[in-house]
């Protein structure tokens, strides 16, 4: 399976257990508040990938973390086929939002992302066998209708090629799966 397309943004934009309601309306840091439109969601996105016929069904759950300092995002692909968790923070040292995502396939990634005119914007740095992809960059981007896009692309063998590129949208009866 091609792994390289299923890094942090993907975990970003999807993922969790369901937590108390009250709990996504607590305190965040500051600087996770932009991020508040998708905590205490499950989201779902479908998208044919790398040729192949059968889409890769990813879905995600967002929830508030460490009393607000963090977010959490779990998500899994194709009912546990693949998945992945990240824990995204402020990092007062380095002034920027930092994640660090570990997957089940035993590569992690770490990476920064930025608001940027109203998108996330993520780059991220691959550690670890992911099938030859160094990093990963995308972006995600909320639309009028409650649904966001999200585009990545990878660095593989010294290119960039083209990553995910789906929408997501809010489903309340969708589930992250483990196997």
């Amino acid at each position: 399976m091609k792994t390289g397309r299923y890094f942090v943004i993907l975990a970003l934009v999807f993922a969790l257990p369901a937590r108390p309601v009250a709990a996504e309306q607590g305190t965040l840091d500051p600087n996770l508040e932009p991020l508040r439109p998708f905590l205490g969601k499950t989201w779902k996105s479908e998208a044919a990938e790398g040729g192949g016929d059968k889409p890769k069904v990813n879905v995600a759950r967002w929830e508030r973390a460490l009393n607000g300092k963090a977010l959490r995002v779990l998500h899994s692909v194709n009912d546990g086929e693949y998945g992945g968790e990240t824990i995204v923070r402020w990092d007062e040292q380095a002034k920027a939002l930092v994640y660090h995502y570990f997957t089940t396939a035993g590569f992690t990634t770490t990476g920064t992302m930025s608001i940027q005119d109203g998108r996330i914007v993520s780059s991220e740095k691959v550690t670890g066998n992911a099938g030859g992809v160094t990093e990963v960059r995308g972006t995600a981007e909320m639309s009028g209708d409650g649904s966001f896009r999200m585009k990545t692309e990878y660095l593989k063998d010294g290119e960039w090629q083209p990553g995910r590129d789906a929408v997501s949208r809010e489903d309340a009866t969708a589930q992250v799966v483990f196997r």
